[in-house]
């Protein structure tokens, strides 16, 4: 007759299976010029706000025509534009291996 005992089975830890031993090597979505451009872009984003602002007047019944100059009108919008494309293009940018 045959023995109805199971047989234990071992298994034996290996480099890849043991998570203390497992060197972690993390790969970043972005490389350093993804965040040369980031910078970039937040700062030209900055700047066209900074260029938008101001403009209004301190009393209500006072038109300030400085509201409607060609820096607020024109430059401004042109570098958030400008911003947002360059962040466009951190993102999208993928530097060759």
């Amino acid at each position: 007759m045959m023995d109805n005992k199971k047989k234990s089975t071992v298994v034996k830890a290996s480099p890849a299976n043991d998570v203390n031993n497992e060197k972690t090597n993390y790969d970043f979505v972005f490389g350093p010029m993804n965040y040369i451009l980031l910078a970039a872009g937040i700062i030209l984003l900055g700047l066209g706000y900074i260029l938008l602002s101001g403009g209004g007047s301190d009393d209500s019944n006072v038109f300030n025509p400085a509201m409607f100059d060609t820096r607020r009108l024109v430059v401004a919008p042109l570098i958030i534009v400008a911003g947002l494309v360059v962040e466009i293009c951190a993102i999208m940018f993928r530097p060759k291996k």
